[in-house]
């Protein structure tokens, strides 16, 4: 398997390149708006994009997914949760597969297990990663801006920046549900976020590009109560 992170400081926002280094196959999570280093890191290793996803509809930057399916094929994986009001849209032309809590996918030897994880946003989700080359189990998580090195997702963004009002309360429970449902993952987990320290998304992050849920449910704030 094959992980590349990266990082945009401007925008303290972070994704992730996995490929299947046996079949060739690879992926990119919350790609930025210029695709360029992931096409170049793809021709590199020898592989070929065939999905991007998105743990949520992003607010704070261009996501570079629609561009990466035009201009590789790649098949768009997106959050099917959320209700009517958080559906993604203007699909036609794209292949793309909309995706519930608990559906797996695989990329290459790759699984990916999706687990709806609403607070910051309805229809956010994350995604458990198994290499089944050489394991049943999965090694990490992808948090997107569900949990982060020593915060979480602020619910009040809604509210605050977008002017949906009562969405922060509502938010907010749903978190606290998510977290709960986070707490019963494996200590070892390694948790792959999608922000860091400077992100509006949340108030407290660190600048530790990775930490493990073990470890976050040790000392992350939020997962005190």
């Amino acid at each position: 398997m094959l992980l590349r992170y990266f990082y945009n400081d401007k925008l303290a926002q972070a994704s992730y390149f996995v490929g299947c280094q046996a079949t060739g196959e690879a992926i990119v999570l919350d790609p930025a708006r210029d695709v360029e280093p992931y096409l170049c890191t793809a021709e590199e290793q020898g592989m070929r994009i065939v999905a991007a996803t998105e743990t949520h509809i992003h607010a704070d930057f261009i996501s570079g997914a629609r561009e990466l399916a035009e201009r590789t094929g790649a098949a768009l994986l997106l959050s099917d949760e959320g209700g009517a009001d958080w559906q993604y849209r203007y699909l036609d032309g794209y292949r793309h597969v909309l995706l519930r809590d608990q559906a797996t996918f695989y990329v290459g030897n790759l699984r990916f297990e999706v687990m709806h994880s609403p607070g910051h946003t309805p229809e956010h989700v994350s995604f458990l990663l198994t290499d089944t080359a050489g394991a049943d189990r999965p090694m990490g998580i992808f948090t997107g801006d569900f949990v982060f090195v020593g915060d979480v997702g602020r619910p009040d963004l809604l509210e605050k920046a977008a002017a949906q009002a009562g969405t922060a309360e509502t938010g907010a429970r749903q978190m606290f549900r998510s977290l709960a449902r986070f707490k019963q993952l494996p200590d070892y987990l390694q948790l792959w976020p999608g922000h860091g320290a400077g992100s509006a998304c949340g108030k407290a992050l660190g600048a530790v590009p990775s930490s493990t849920v073990g470890y976050e449910k040790l000392f992350n704030w939020a997962l005190q109560y």
